[in-house]
C-alpha cells in the first residue's frame, strides 16, 4: 500500500487519541472508541482544506481510457487535474479491475491525502449476467429471488471495482407510457417497499466492507414517477396525501434497511426542484428520517435547475443544492467550481461542507476503502467471478419466476413435448439482443438466449421458425431515435403459409429491449410497428395461438385478449431469457408470476390503478339508471384489461374459509386472520395469497383497497394450506397531509385472494 496513505491512516489515529484523551485524569480512550467511523471521519475532516471537501462532493464520469495516456487538452485535462489535486470523491462509468486500479491510483498517490474514491455505475439488473428487468422481477413477488438477483449482480459488479450502484429505483408509478417503469417495482407502495428492502440487502449485504457487496442507492428521490403524461423529466404535479401515502413509502423502508445514498430527481415538487428541495432533503430525509448516508444528484441536474428558471446562475445553482441537502455534484461541475466562493463570502457555511463531506467520507470507511483502497481490484477474482456458471443458474431462475400468465383458454398451454408441429413467428422470437432489456451498458450485446434457441432444445416436435415482421432499433440505447419498422409487410406471406400447417402458433410480439427505459416514453403503448397486423392474419388462418410477449411497460392488448387462446407477459428476461420462456411454455415450470403493474384497455385510461380512490359517484344510480352522471367513460368500461396482482398458473386454486378470531379489536391488538388454499388442478403449482384492507372511514378519504399483506405458497394437487396474516396498528395507519402516520378507529373491510380484484371479505371494527 502506498506509504503516504498509511502515514494519512496514522495521524487520523493520532488526531482521534488526542482529541478523545482526558487531560485531567490522563484516561485514554478505548480501541472501540477509536475505531468508530464517526470518530475517523471527524479526524480526517480536521486536517482537510475546504477545497478538499468540497473536491469529495465532486463526481465525473470517466473521461478517458485510464489505462492510456493522460490527456493533454480540454475538459478532460482539468477533470485529471482535479483527480490528482483531491478535487473528485467519485468517479462512474468506470469499470474493470485495470481501469478502477488506473484512477484509484492517481487518487492515492498523487493528491496530498490519498483519500480513495468511491466507484459507482449503474448497475440495475445485473453486471455482466443479467437477470430480468427490475419490473419482471417485480412480477415473481419472491423477495427472496429478487434479494439474491441483487447478489449475483453486486458480486460481479464488485469484482470488477465497482463499490456502488445507482439502484433500486423504488419510484411507484402508475403510468406505462414512461419508460422508467421497467426499473422499478410498478405501482404498489407497500410490494415496492418489501422490494426495495430485499434489493438494497441483495447488494449491501450484511457487511459492507466484504469484497462481494456493494453500496446501494435509493432513487430518485422524489415523485419521479408521477411525471406528468408519462413523459421523461417532465414536471410533477401531486398532492401531500398522494406524497406521503404512495411515494415516500418505498424511500422510507430503504432508509429503514440501511441503504448508504439516495439519488434526487429530476423533477419539481411543488414548484422547486428535487435537486434543491429543502423541504425532501432536509426536513424528512435527513431531519425526520434521521438518514445518515449521502444524497448524490442525477447528472447534471444541479445545472438544470438554471433551465427550470428556479436558479439565476452556476453560483446560485450551488448554493441552493448545497443549502437543500445534496451532498455529491454528478456531472454538472458546478460544486468545485463555486462552493469555495460561496464560503469564502459568507454565503454558505462550512458546516454545511463538512457534513456533506463527512456523510461521503463514512460510506467510504464502511465500504473498507480507507483500510485498502485497492480492494476491489482483484484480477483473478473479476475472472472467476464475473459470467460464473452459478450466476447463470440463479438468473434463470429469476426469469422462470417472473413470466405471468394472463389467459390459457382450453387449457392450450403447457404445449405437448412431441408429435406437434409447432411454427414460432416474430423477429423477437429470433433476437438474443432485445431480451437483454435497457440498463445493461456493461453487458456484451447479443448475448441473451433467444426463444427459438430456448424451444430448441426440446427435440420432440417439428418446430418452424418466420420471423413475419421486424422489430428493430438502432445499435444503442443511447440513441435518440428509435428505427422502428412500420410498413414492411413482406414476410407475412412466408409466415402465413406455415402457419397453416401447424397444430399450435407461438407468437412473439411486443417491445424491443431498447424501446423502453430512461427517455423512452411513448404516447402509443399498443404493439409496435405491424405487429399488431400480422397477429390478426395469422389469426385468420389458424387460432390456436399462443401470444408471448416480451415489452418492458404494461401494453394495450385488448384485441389479443379478445381473440387470442393463450397469453403470457414474458417482459425482457435477461441472459437466459430464452430458456426461461421455453421451460414454461413446455410445462417444465409453472408460472405464478402476478402483475406488479396494471394493464389498461387503452392509452385514454391512463393512469389506472388498483389502489384508487371511490369518488362521490363511483357508480351509476340504481334509481336513475338512464342517467349518465357517474365516474365512467362513454367509450370503455372503467375496469383495466388485466388488474394489479393478476396471473394465473397451469393449475387452479380454490379461497375459502377466511376468519378472523373476533370482530372488534382495539387500537393497539394484533389483527390475526386466516385463509385455506387449495390446489383445485392438475400440477403442483404456486401462489401468491394477497391480502387487501379497506378503512372505510377517515380523516382524509382512503383508497377502495391497499395491500397490506402477501405469502407466496407452493401447494401439491389437492393440497391445502392455510395461510395466516396479522394486521397491527401499522398495518392499518397512514400519513395525514402533514406526513403524521396515525391509525383512526372505525370500520375496515378485509379481501384475500389471488389478486386485487378479489371479492373474498369479511369485516372487523378497531375501537
Amino acid at each position: 500500500m502506498n506509504i503516504k496513505f498509511k502515514l494519512i491512516q496514522y495521524i487520523i489515529v493520532i488526531i482521534m487519541f488526542m482529541a478523545c484523551t482526558d487531560n485531567h485524569n490522563e484516561k485514554t480512550i478505548t480501541y472501540s472508541k477509536i475505531d468508530s467511523i464517526n470518530e475517523k471521519v471527524d479526524s480526517l475532516i480536521k486536517i482537510m482544506t475546504l477545497k478538499e471537501k468540497i473536491g469529495q462532493m465532486n463526481q465525473y464520469n470517466g473521461f478517458w481510457d485510464v489505462t492510456g495516456p493522460v490527456p493533454d487538452n480540454g475538459d478532460a485535462e482539468i477533470k485529471y487535474e482535479h483527480l490528482k489535486n483531491g478535487l473528485v470523491g467519485s468517479m462512474l462509468s468506470v469499470r474493470g479491475t485495470k481501469a478502477v486500479r488506473a484512477v484509484q491510483k492517481i487518487a492515492i498517490e498523487e493528491s496530498r491525502l490519498g483519500i480513495p474514491l468511491i466507484i459507482g455505475f449503474d448497475v440495475i439488473h445485473g453486471y455482466k449476467t443479467l437477470s430480468p428487468i427490475p419490473l419482471a422481477e417485480a412480477a415473481s413477488w419472491d423477495l427472496e429471488a429478487i434479494e439474491k438477483s441483487a447478489q449475483v449482480a453486486a458480486a460481479e459488479a464488485s469484482a470488477a471495482g465497482i463499490n456502488w450502484t445507482f439502484a433500486p429505483m423504488v419510484d411507484i408509478s402508475r403510468d406505462p407510457r414512461w419508460g422508467r417503469v421497467m426499473e422499478g417495482a410498478g405501482e404498489d407502495p407497500f410490494l415496492g417497499s418489501k422490494i426495495a428492502v430485499a434489493r438494497v440487502k441483495g447488494f449491501q449485504g450484511d457487511d459492507l466492507s466484504a469484497v462481494n457487496t456493494i453500496a446501494a442507492c435509493a432513487k430518485h428521490f422524489a415523485a419521479y414517477g408521477f411525471s406528468e403524461a408519462g413523459k421523461e423529466y417532465n414536471t410533477v404535479d401531486i398532492g401531500n396525501s398522494t406524497l406521503h401515502n404512495i411515494v415516500l413509502p418505498p424511500f422510507k423502508a430503504a432508509v429503514n434497511a440501511d441503504v448508504k445514498t439516495l439519488m434526487n430527481a429530476f423533477n419539481e415538487h411543488d414548484g422547486v426542484p428535487a435537486t434543491g428541495n429543502e423541504y425532501l432533503l432536509r426536513n424528512i430525509l435527513k431531519d425526520k428520517w434521521d438518514f445518515k448516508g449521502f444524497v448524490i444528484t442525477d447528472w447534471a441536474s444541479i445545472k438544470e435547475m438554471v433551465v427550470w428558471g428556479y436558479t439565476k446562475d452556476k453560483r446560485d445553482a450551488a448554493k441552493m443544492a448545497a443549502l437543500a441537502g445534496s451532498d455529491m455534484d454528478m456531472e454538472s461541475h458546478i460544486y468545485v467550481s463555486e462552493l469555495e466562493q460561496l464560503v469564502k463570502d459568507g454565503v454558505i457555511d462550512e458546516k454545511i461542507i463538512d457534513e456533506a463531506a463527512s456523510r461521503i467520507l463514512a460510506v467510504k470507511f464502511e465500504l473498507g476503502l480507507f483500510d485498502d483502497p485497492y480492494r476491489y481490484c482483484d484480477e483473478a477474482r473479476e475472472k472467476e467471478v464475473v459470467n460464473n456458471p452459478e450466476h447463470l443458474d440463479a438468473v434463470l431462475d429469476m426469469a422462470k419466476k417472473s413470466i405471468v400468465l394472463l389467459k390459457n383458454e382450453n387449457d392450450l398451454l403447457p404445449l405437448k413435448k412431441e408429435g406437434q408441429n409447432i411454427v414460432l413467428i416474430g423477429a423477437l422470437a429470433n433476437e438474443k439482443n432485445s431480451p437483454l432489456g435497457s440498463w445493461r451498458i456493461a453487458s456484451k450485446d447479443n448475448t441473451g438466449v433467444s426463444v427459438l434457441e430456448g424451444m430448441q432444445n426440446y427435440k420432440g416436435n417439428n418446430l418452424v421458425y418466420k420471423k413475419g415482421a421486424d422489430v428493430t432499433v438502432g445499435d444503442t440505447q443511447f440513441v435518440d431515435e428509435l428505427t422502428i419498422n412500420t410498413t414492411d409487410k413482406s414476410e407475412f406471406k412466408d409466415a402465413i403459409d406455415a402457419a397453416k400447417k401447424a397444430d399450435v402458433v407461438v407468437m412473439v410480439l411486443g417491445e424491443h429491449g431498447f424501446q423502453s427505459g430512461e427517455a423512452r416514453s411513448r404516447t402509443d403503448i399498443d404493439l409496435p410497428g405491424v405487429q399488431q397486423e400480422l397477429l390478426e392474419e395469422v389469426y385468420k388462418i389458424n387460432k390456436n395461438i399462443v401470444l408471448v410477449l416480451n415489452n418492458g411497460r404494461p401494453l394495450s392488448i385488448t384485441w389479443a385478449d379478445k381473440h387470442i387462446p393463450a397469453i403470457l407477459e414474458t417482459w425482457q428476461l435477461g441472459t437466459q431469457a430464452g430458456h426461461a420462456v421455453a421451460q414454461v411454455l413446455y410445462g417444465d415450470y409453472n408460472p405464478s408470476g402476478k402483475l406488479p403493474m396494471t394493464f389498461p384497455r387503452n392509452v385514454g385510461q391512463i393512469p389506472i390503478y388498483y389502489n384508487h380512490k371511490n369518488t362521490g359517484r363511483p357508480v351509476r344510480d340504481a334509481y336513475n339508471p338512464d342517467l349518465v352522471f357517474w365516474s365512467h367513460y362513454s367509450d370503455v368500461e372503467n375496469t383495466p384489461l388485466y388488474p394489479f396482482g393478476y396471473g394465473l398458473s397451469y393449475t387452479t386454486f380454490k379461497y375459502e374459509n377466511l376468519a378472523l378470531e373476533k370482530t372488534v379489536f382495539s387500537i393497539n391488538e394484533n389483527i390475526n386472520l386466516s385463509i385455506d388454499i387449495t390446489n383445485t388442478g392438475k400440477m403442483t403449482g404456486k401462489e401468491v395469497v394477497q391480502l387487501y384492507i379497506r378503512d372505510l372511514v377517515a380523516s382524509t378519504t382512503r383508497p377502495v383497497k391497499e395491500l397490506k399483506g402477501f405469502e407466496l405458497i407452493e401447494l401439491q394437487v389437492g393440497e391445502t394450506k392455510t395461510v395466516n396474516f396479522v394486521l397491527n396498528k401499522a398495518s392499518l395507519g397512514f400519513y395525514s397531509n402533514q406526513g403524521d402516520f396515525i391509525t383512526e378507529p372505525g370500520e375496515f373491510e378485509i379481501f384475500v385472494g389471488g389478486n386485487s380484484n378479489t371479492t373474498l371479505n369479511t369485516r372487523f371494527e378497531l375501537k
